[in-house]
């Protein structure tokens, strides 16, 4: 374990970082590149500017080190910095990065995707997640002469207009664009059932299962019956189930074979890389062995790049040949075990609970009263940010130690006893510096807008 700065037991110090993330406003949109890495998900004063990491561990730019959990929006399951991902980096960006034409590379990184998803015969690499989501619904809408797109009542899928504009940050969008997106229910057949009655319904997308949510029995085997009664297409988002469920993604676990599945976050270990995988007769409605009239799929630059189809290969080498899932799930265990104790010790425990399944774990933050509060989340992130522990969320990786989990569970003990001084005052008042944190996606800057500053 990397030693422990002398910060780490109590109050942290965040100049530099305040300055940095002050200057990151004055030059980037929001502070940040990714809405949910923004300062106002954070503690005001208290958002960390990090400058490197190492297994699960990372460093800020004022030298406090902290254990990391939901690594990089979930992408790193293998740990920051893992040798063997590096080493297959550097060995194929040596030999050159971009061409003019396809690469050995890119037909086995190809071969290895397709096996481990044998529920797909074809495959294309994109950068980001939203570009393989809308291909899936621009081949669904060509492949079914439709246009109108079911999304299950789930987070997120996309940044584009189709999904955006159905969000409370849709200032730019044209309410066209998302009048055609409906919802449906998880868990709900005939909630689904209804929107396919339509006969309008080009896709069905969700994602098979959440951190907090199982399908029920019968659910994704309804879900396929009720795509294929109505001529839909079905997609599965595996953006955080692929690779972190199990390598194969959710459709491996629940045995249910979606026409089109999308893939990002942990495929590469951090390395941007995402797919579009599908049956044969839908997406060859993009290449060259059709007769229909051609679909624009997936045609990017960056796709495939010979460093993130190289970390990908590794990765697939060691899913097959350690058990990352297994370690991942076994400190999740552990830490939710450890801190649920500690939370029922204190009288708590239906204020501040640790949820999930042991791979994607989340803590809910209640107040007084027993519901959601933003205020005592806060509270909840501030003290443990002062403690050494960095994460919106307990979503951990392979390279959680015991040690890791141990020093977590130790500063869950403290920042739960204040959390419990906020519950019987009845408010985080006294206790809470700055404002609370804020939803990523909301329609306006408030209740975190940030004043002008000066270049």
């Amino acid at each position: 374990m990397e030693p422990v700065s002398d910060d780490d037991a109590g109050t942290r110090r965040f100049t530099r970082s305040n300055a940095l993330q002050a200057r990151l406003h004055e030059v980037i949109p929001g502070g940040a590149h990714t809405y949910a890495r923004g300062a106002d998900q954070y503690p005001e004063f208290m958002a960390p500017v990090l400058v490197r990491g190492k297994g699960c561990r990372v460093w800020d730019a004022d030298g406090n080190s902290y254990v990391e959990y939901g690594m990089g929006l979930r992408s790193v399951t293998l740990g920051h910095g893992f040798a063997p991902v590096l080493d297959a980096v550097h060995r194929a960006i040596a030999d050159g990065v971009s061409f003019s034409r396809p690469t050995e590379l890119e037909l086995l990184a190809a071969q290895d995707f397709l096996s481990l998803v044998p529920g797909a015969d074809m495959v294309k690499f994109a950068k980001n997640g939203s570009d393989a989501t809308t291909a899936a619904v621009r081949l669904a809408r060509a492949a079914t002469g439709r246009t109108a797109i079911a999304v299950c009542d789930q987070p997120f899928f996309s940044v584009d207009d189709w999904f955006i504009g159905t969000t409370a940050m849709n200032s730019g969008i044209p309410a066209e664009s998302a009048a055609s997106t409906v919802r449906f229910r998880y868990n709900d057949l005939p909630s689904l059932a209804a929107v396919l009655d339509s006969g309008v319904i080009a896709a069905v997308v969700l994602e098979a299962a959440t951190a907090l949510a199982e399908p029920e029995p019968g659910f994704l085997e309804g879900v396929r019956a009720l795509c294929d009664r109505h001529g839909a297409l079905l997609v599965f988002d595996e953006m955080i189930t692929g690779f972190r469920w199990s390598a194969g993604g959710a459709q491996a676990v629940y045995g249910v074979r979606p026409d089109l599945s999308c893939w990002g976050k942990a495929m590469g270990n951090g390395f941007p890389l995402s797919a579009l995988a599908g049956k044969r007769e839908v997406m060859e409605l993009g290449g060259l062995r059709t007769d229909h009239d051609r679909v624009f799929l997936l045609s990017t630059t960056h796709g495939p790049e010979s460093g993130s189809l190289a970390a990908f290969r590794a990765v697939v080498h060691e899913y097959r040949t350690g058990d990352p899932i297994d370690r991942m799930e076994r400190a999740g265990r552990r830490l939710a075990a450890g801190v649920n104790a500690i939370a029922a010790d204190l009288g708590i425990a239906e204020h501040l609970q640790v949820l999930g399944r042991p791979s994607c774990l989340i803590f809910a933050t209640r107040d007084q009263h027993g519901h959601p509060s933003q205020e005592f989340r806060t509270l909840f992130l501030q003290e443990l940010l002062h403690r050494g522990v960095l994460g919106q969320s307990f979503v951990t990786s392979a390279a959680h130690t015991d040690d890791d989990i141990d020093q977590t569970i130790a500063a869950c003990r403290d920042a739960a006893a204040t959390y419990r001084k906020a519950i019987e005052q009845g408010s985080v008042e006294g206790l809470l510096v700055g404002r609370p944190v804020a939803p990523a996606i909301r329609r306006t800057a408030a209740p975190r807008r940030i004043g002008q500053g000066h270049r």
